[in-house]
């Protein structure tokens, strides 16, 4: 299994990292080593399997690679939110006994990270606020009704929200009508990264700067070449998400996915005041090619949009587009200029299960997160390591689906590029 570029090259660098510390005492793995394990990608999923496992063997070494540093990676370039249920479009209310199994254990994956960052004093701005879901146009609010009928049947508790209700605690009319959740967690999630990267129990080695070129076994060795150096070990975890194909797994499974991100410096005192009660949210779209958006502590604004198929787009392009979005949400505000524009890479697969478990004698994988990377993949990760160990994990395809067979190139492309162009005309006005 090889690839000539089995990680992600940005063209800009992370906004929520850029407002971070430079990170210092970053080790590259050079010269060959060896270990029990070896995890691919320091991402929430490959960070849990690699701590998991040093508490299932703590004589055990383990090496954690990354391809870039903490934070700069596509863990630190998503939107920071936490979620304690499962996604709207995983919501199925004629499921009820599987979605409330899948929400027991996203919950208490959750808590282990509430945990995480007290123990070690994250720095990261974790805090439970709740979520927004809201629809502007039709087939948003359709699908808004869909996810109150889950909601209903999973007696989950919400607050349904007129267009004056938002307006009132956001300061938007733009949308028809949403919901407010309990159900979530907001985070700066470069700085999640990195704290929780930085608290590694002991027996892990993380390298950074350090991408998986090539991946072979060997006399039941599992040998991953990087740059600099080699790593081997009896057992390997690969938890590079979308970028795993580049590896040889997953090829007729996964493809990658490239979304853009907007954010702008702190708004001015008289520009707050315009928006709204709230001073810490964020409001995720019903329909779900519409727009993420984020108002922080500090007073910044955030906005995530659009989607490119297996190749980033230009971002100096992109950024007028994220900046029309804001602008239509909050056009009584003057001056609503996005500082930072990044894009960051997900996996998807068909149906939004996840290429999950043991491939091969020695080798395991997480792949194909479709959303609510941050808790769905602690949680994936510590199920893979106990996995890896022998231990007794739940059926995660039962509960979470799985990753389907998708036709190849270059029908797959074009099949995407039909089903997104419907998606986008069905949910522009969400959009």
């Amino acid at each position: 299994m090889s690839s000539q570029r089995a990680w992600p090259v940005y063209q800009r660098r992370c906004g929520w990292n850029a407002l971070l510390a430079e990170r210092e005492s970053i080790q590259e793995l050079r010269g060959n080593q060896s270990a029990d394990v070896i995890v691919i990608g320091a991402g929430y999923t490959g960070l849990a399997a690699a701590r998991r496992a040093a508490k299932l063997a703590p004589a055990a070494r383990v090496i954690v690679l990354d391809a870039s540093t903490i934070g700069e990676g596509n863990p630190g370039r998503n939107s920071g939110f936490l979620l304690e249920i499962s996604l709207a479009n995983d919501a199925d209310p004629q499921a009820v006994g599987r979605m409330a199994a899948c929400n027991r254990l996203i919950a208490d994956a959750m808590q282990e990270i509430v945990r995480l960052v007290q123990q070690h004093d994250i720095d990261c701005g974790l805090v439970r606020t709740g979520t927004y879901r809201a629809a502007a146009g039709e087939t948003g609010v359709a699908a808004l009704h869909r996810y109150q009928a889950f909601l209903d049947a999973a007696n989950l508790p919400y607050e349904r929200l007129a267009q004056n209700d938002i307006h009132a605690r956001l300061g938007t009319r733009f949308y028809q009508e949403g919901l407010y959740s309990p159900h979530c967690y907001l985070v700066q999630p470069a700085a999640l990264a990195r704290g929780l990267a930085d608290a590694m129990p002991e027996g892990v080695s993380l390298f950074e700067n350090s991408p998986a070129m090539a991946i072979r076994r060997r006399n039941n060795v599992w040998n991953v070449q990087t740059p600099e150096g080699n790593a081997t070990a009896p057992l390997l975890i690969v938890a590079n998400n979308a970028f795993c194909t580049r590896l040889g797994i997953g090829r007729a499974r996964i493809v990658a996915i490239y979304t853009y991100a907007g954010l702008t410096d702190p708004l001015r005192p008289s520009a707050l005041v315009e928006l709204g009660s709230d001073a810490n949210w964020g409001l995720l779209p019903a329909h779900r090619l519409g727009s993420t958006l984020r108002r922080t502590k500090d007073g910044r604004l955030l906005i995530r949009s659009m989607y490119g198929y297996e190749k980033e787009a230009d971002n100096a392009a992109i950024a007028a587009d994220l900046e029309s979005a804001l602008l239509q949400r909050f056009p009584q505000v003057p001056g609503l200029g996005i500082a930072h524009v990044w894009s960051g890479a997900t996996g998807y697969t068909l149906h939004g299960g996840p290429l999950w478990g043991r491939l091969e004698p020695g080798l395991f994988v997480s792949a194909g997160c479709n959303g609510g990377g941050v808790v769905k993949g602690t949680l994936f990760g510590r199920l893979l390591a106990d996995l890896a160990f022998d231990g007794d994990v739940p059926n995660v395809a039962a509960l979470f689906g799985q990753a389907a067979w998708m036709p190849p190139e270059p029908f797959r492309k074009i099949g995407f590029r039909i089903v997104s162009a419907l998606e986008r005309s069905s949910g522009k006005a969400e959009v």
